[in-house]
């Protein structure tokens, strides 16, 4: 599966895993211009389909993702909602060096909120720039 660098063993694992997935409903790539640091989060504005800005926050905690309606189109059969999302990013000092995350979808909000710790303390360092959420 190409030349790929990952980040780490769960990011090598959840990206072939992936790779293998069929079930995608929905996946957006965020362009992260800057992060604002607070107290124990970061936050950063972003563009979503309709070219609105909307905040994303990171923060640190049990793993999840609250979903912001305007960045997905996701199927709704049957009153089916999303299970889970990965977050895939590439670090910008090594481009070759991919970052996964696999969270479960835990509901909506009115921004983007995802709860994982590795991906606050890479955001707080300016690791990452793009973030690609694939929702299944």
């Amino acid at each position: 599966m190409g030349d790929h660098l990952f980040f780490d063993d769960t990011s090598r694992i959840l990206y072939n895993q992936l790779s293998k997935n069929s079930s995608i409903q929905s996946r957006v790539m965020l362009n992260i211009e800057q992060f604002e640091i607070g107290q124990s989060y970061v936050t950063a504005k972003v563009q979503n389909r309709y070219g609105e800005k909307v905040t994303i926050n990171i923060q640190g905690g049990r793993p999840g993702i609250e979903l912001q309606e305007s960045f997905f189109k996701t199927k709704r059969e049957k009153g089916e909602t999303p299970i889970y999302a990965y977050l895939i990013t590439k670090m910008i000092q090594d481009k070759n060096k991919i970052f996964a995350r696999k969270l479960p979808v835990i509901g909506q909000r009115d921004w983007l909120l995802i709860y994982d710790d590795t991906l606050l303390e890479l955001s707080v360092k300016d690791a990452y720039d793009e973030l690609e959420i694939i929702v299944v």
